[in-house]
């Protein structure tokens, strides 16, 4: 059964009816995730959307040359899934890693893609929530990558994620800034 914070998270994007969220609850799963072991691996077809209760995530992809590029972390109270191939049902780009140990309610995507059909405040929330998380925030982070220097997106990384840089590795921190850790630990020094 899903938690109060998981029930609050959902209404933070748009007010559900009880039995929407009810509905929604009923399709979640909890499911342990040890450190390090993928949720989603590159390559495979997704078939759940994941809520973290408990934890922390990396969504990446592997370069051609075989370098790793961390997208986004999702921490506690977050939404995970490779959007894309879930809505086309081809394998992911993606692979989606713990961090931590952790805990996620697993969400059946075809189940909660019947639910959208059938509720139209649960069709709002996806709307919302895709807007927010996967339009708008994309949209600023590839502005940045694009005309930003590494100092500035690490400054900006700071402010953005400082409820869990404490709990990053540097490399994870330099994957996601799209440089090396070496050059990283110079930024730090000048910072």
């Amino acid at each position: 059964m899903a938690t109060n914070t998981f029930r609050s998270n959902l209404e933070s994007y748009q007010l559900l009816a009880p039995d929407s969220i009810l509905s929604l609850c009923e399709l979640c799963q909890e499911k342990v995730v040890p450190k390090n072991i993928h949720l989603l691996k590159s390559g495979s077809i997704p078939n759940y959307y994941y809520y973290v209760e408990k934890g922390l995530f990396a969504y990446y992809y592997i370069t051609d040359n075989g370098e790793k590029i961390i997208k986004k972390f999702f921490p506690e109270n977050t939404f995970i899934a490779s959007s894309s191939a879930l809505l086309t049902k081809t394998p992911s780009n993606f692979a989606i890693q713990a961090l931590e140990d952790s805990v996620v309610f697993t969400i059946s995507a075809d189940q909660f893609a019947q639910l959208v059909k059938e509720r139209h405040d649960i069709a709002l929330f996806y709307i919302k929530y895709l807007e927010k998380n996967w339009v708008i925030e994309k949209e600023m982070m590839e502005v940045s990558t694009k005309s930003d220097d590494a100092k500035i997106r690490y400054t900006d990384f700071l402010t953005s994620h400082a409820s869990i840089i404490n709990r990053l590795k540097q490399h994870h921190i330099a994957s996601y800034l799209g440089i090396t850790p070496t050059q990283l630990s110079r930024i730090k020094l000048k910072h």
